[in-house]
């Protein structure tokens, strides 16, 4: 099936690869021509511009927009709007907000051009483990898209099967989901980015509380020098907190102890933001994910050793490179 890509950055060329290797031809482009250069050959076809990208697909056409949120994203949502067709699609796989993607959802609709918001996580690793999407929007389209969302996906895996799920949704078990209308995608998405900065939060502090059990404000007889390394290595093997945030804990530690390479500046994206407006409207008490927020905050002044770690497992799992602090 025949896709559109604009963005070609961390994710954006990966899905492209991921695609085409699984016999998708892609109409790529970038405003960078040397992300278009390098991903150019089989089944990928450069476009000069997003009108020249357009005329290169075949109707109906779909067209995913893998850009950063914001006015990027929004111009190009815009543009596309105005050069596809009845019948087209536009997906934004990147990481707006939800209630951006309803409004551009209605206003695309009076031009009979539909809109999927598809929250997708996998970082830099997707094109080899896939990605998990959460995805909104029309449900037909969806399904009309499903050949693209299936290949993309991580697929079942060695993951055993939950019991009891023989009668529901089977594309779940293979890391992808329907999630509702517009924008429900994304805001299920949002909320799994809120969580993502509980749980690195918590192994950042887990690991400083291990680290400082051997500083000098602790009575001697209680002092412990322990292994970080090591100690993230065994949690991986069979514990109650193994996850993918702890393999990349332990392969950060493995190759440098001390993160020395890391500035503990932490950045936030805006979904861990956007998570907590959304418990605030809903009036539901976020202690944790709120806390997590706000020590990234704080990071931006005063660095820690648990603040390097967060540095670390964000440049693991999605190649973030955080900004160095300001004298």
């Amino acid at each position: 099936m025949q896709l559109g890509m604009v963005g070609l950055g961390r994710m954006g060329g990966n899905i492209v690869r991921r695609l085409t290797r699984q016999g998708h031809p892609c109409v790529v482009f970038d405003r960078d021509p040397a992300a278009v250069a390098a991903l150019k050959g089989s089944g990928v076809t450069g476009g000069t511009d997003l009108k020249d990208l357009v005329h290169r697909l075949d109707a109906p056409r779909a067209v995913w927009v893998m850009l950063p949120s914001g006015e990027i994203t929004e111009e190009a949502v815009t543009q596309l709007g105005h050069l596809l067709q009845p019948g087209d699609t536009i997906i934004d796989g990147g990481n707006s907000f939800y209630k951006d993607d309803i409004r551009r959802a209605t206003d695309l609709k009076a031009k009979g051009i539909r809109y999927i918001d598809c929250g997708t996580s996998g970082g830099v690793w997707g094109l080899e483990r896939g990605y998990c999407m959460m995805i909104g929007g029309d449900k037909q389209a969806v399904e009309d898209l499903d050949p693209i969302f299936s290949a993309l996906a991580p697929g079942q895996g060695d993951i055993p099967r939950t019991p009891k799920r023989e009668h529901r949704e089977p594309r779940v078990e293979q890391g992808y989901v329907h999630c509702g209308p517009s924008g429900a995608g994304r805001f299920v998405k949002m909320v799994h980015n809120g969580i993502e900065y509980g749980l690195m939060q918590a192994y950042a502090e887990g690991f400083e509380i291990l680290r400082q059990a051997a500083g000098e404000s602790v009575p001697e007889e209680r002092r412990y020098a322990l292994d970080l390394p090591d100690i993230a290595e065994v949690w991986r093997r069979g514990s109650v907190i193994s996850s993918w945030l702890l393999d990349l804990t332990a392969e950060a530690f493995a190759e440098d102890p001390a993160l020395a390479r890391y500035s503990g500046f932490v950045e936030d994206s805006g979904e861990g933001r956007w998570t907590i407006m959304a418990a605030i409207e809903e009036a539901v008490p976020a202690d944790v994910l709120s806390a997590a927020l706000y020590a990234r905050f704080r990071s931006r002044d005063k660095d820690s050793f648990a603040d390097k770690l967060l540095s670390a497992m964000r440049h693991g799992f999605g190649g973030h490179v955080e900004p160095k602090k300001k004298d």
